[in-house]
């Protein structure tokens, strides 16, 4: 039965979207962490993603979605209970604290949001790989979807404090990368290293296999930041060029930071330079402009390289931390780069065309944005540095956070009896330690 609010192009839009954002973890990372790890880790380092993509949808359907985007709780929480009767399924999607109505189904709102809140565990698990005990990690996934991600959510985009406030996050600068790098980061810390000789050698086993996770997770960017104006709106397509236009550029300047630092140009520096530029568009992706979009992808493609290739080499906290694919640099430092720059070069015809009433950013006369996106930023890095310990603490009491002594030696064989590549013969194995 046909029902007046329901537009259709809106509707089919957003589940093209959802399902394309969806794509980025499976198989978008999955293959890409399958890929860029040594041989020995492919298995559990892509199982770790695909793991946490089936665990974040039931917790959100029975209890985190109304916590991001429900009835308020509190100012930084919704009201934890399920959305999976058909009565909800059918109804017209809205976000009620933030009196938000989109012209499509809520079972389309809560799949869109679901694959956001996904791949945030995802994006984290790669600061965790080669040591982490899964059984751990199927553990810290709900949790810290429940203690962490749905605050944030829910404070930035369900109406909460951080949205009153004016604090802009188009798509999830704040609440999806900023809070992946530092969770991640303090979850290395606390996991502890990988092995020496891991750490020492960590060639990826299959660069092919990595790129096309890599091209999958860049297109995968169309529906994470064209989605967000929850309509198929002229605002949709300026988020999607802004997005491809700061990736290009960003690929660009990080192959030439590379060049002129390392005399040679690197294919994993152009992907970790195509990730810090998507994740540092994301925040301001439908409210910047194209020549925004420029400097954006020109910052993204110099400062995380520094931090990634300077700092992080000479600062021993980050010689100490054992964050195996530098989440911090590349999700980190470029979201909190992006969230700041989008105070700077905002513009108030594109808060307009978005529905925000914030005046522009800096460009428009507005510095106080750039106040309101550090305030952001601020409560972000606190929430995860606290939530993140607690979480970790309490799961090592249950179960060790680190594999054991023979399991780093050996690899996927012996966590999962399985390894990526069965080259011996018709079928049995010879496991020998090590690679």
């Amino acid at each position: 039965m046909s029902v007046a609010w329901l537009n259709t192009g809106d509707n089919a839009w957003q589940l093209t979207a959802a399902t394309v954002v969806g794509l980025q973890s499976i198989p978008g990372l999955v293959v890409l962490y399958g890929g860029i790890v040594k041989k020995k880790w492919a298995i559990n380092s892509a199982f770790m993603a695909f793991y946490a993509f089936a665990a974040v949808l039931i917790a959100w359907i029975l209890w985190a979605y109304n916590m991001g985007f429900g009835t308020e709780w509190t100012s930084f929480v919704g009201m934890p209970h399920p959305i999976a009767s058909m009565g909800d399924e059918l109804k017209q999607a809205s976000i009620p604290t933030s009196s938000t109505l989109a012209n499509f189904p809520m079972a389309t709102m809560v799949y869109f949001q679901f694959v956001f809140a996904a791949i945030t565990l995802v994006i984290m698990a790669g600061a965790f790989l080669g040591r982490m005990n899964f059984k751990a990690w199927m553990l810290f996934v709900p949790l810290w979807l429940t203690f962490s991600y749905t605050i944030g959510a829910f404070s930035l985009w369900g109406g909460g404090w951080l949205s009153t406030l004016g604090v802009i996050d188009y798509s999830g600068g704040y609440v999806i990368h900023l809070s992946a790098g530092i969770a991640g980061f303090i979850g290395a810390a606390m996991i502890g290293p990988r092995l020496k000789r891991d750490r020492e050698s960590f060639q990826p086993n299959n660069v092919l296999m990595m790129l096309v996770g890599a091209g999958i997770l860049w297109l995968g960017w169309n529906g994470f930041n064209g989605g967000d104006p929850y309509a198929a709106s002229r605002d949709a397509g300026a988020a999607v060029l802004n997005t491809n236009v700061a990736t290009a550029m960003s690929v660009l300047a990080w192959t030439v930071m590379d060049i002129l630092y390392f005399k040679k140009p690197s294919v994993i520096g152009a992907v970790q330079g195509m990730i810090t530029g998507l994740v540092a568009i994301t925040p301001a992706a439908g409210v910047v402009d194209g020549y925004g979009a420029l400097l954006i992808g020109l910052a993204s493609g110099i400062i995380p390289w520094l931090s990634m290739n300077i700092m992080g080499k000479k600062l021993a906290i980050f010689r100490k931390v054992d964050d195996t694919l530098g989440v911090f640099h590349t999700h980190a430092v470029a979201g909190l780069l992006g969230g700041v720059l989008t105070g700077v070069l905002a513009t108030k015809a594109g808060c307009v065309a978005y529905g925000l009433s914030n005046p522009g950013g800096g460009i428009d006369g507005n510095w106080h944005q750039v106040v309101l996106q550090l305030y952001g930023a601020g409560f972000i890095i606190a929430l995860n540095i606290v939530v993140t310990f607690i979480i970790l603490k309490l799961i090592s009491l249950v179960v060790p956070l680190r594999m054991s002594e023979e399991e780093l030696l050996v690899g996927d064989d012996a966590v999962h009896g399985e390894e990526a590549y069965a080259l011996y013969g018709d079928g049995e194995r010879q496991p020998v330690l090590g690679d």
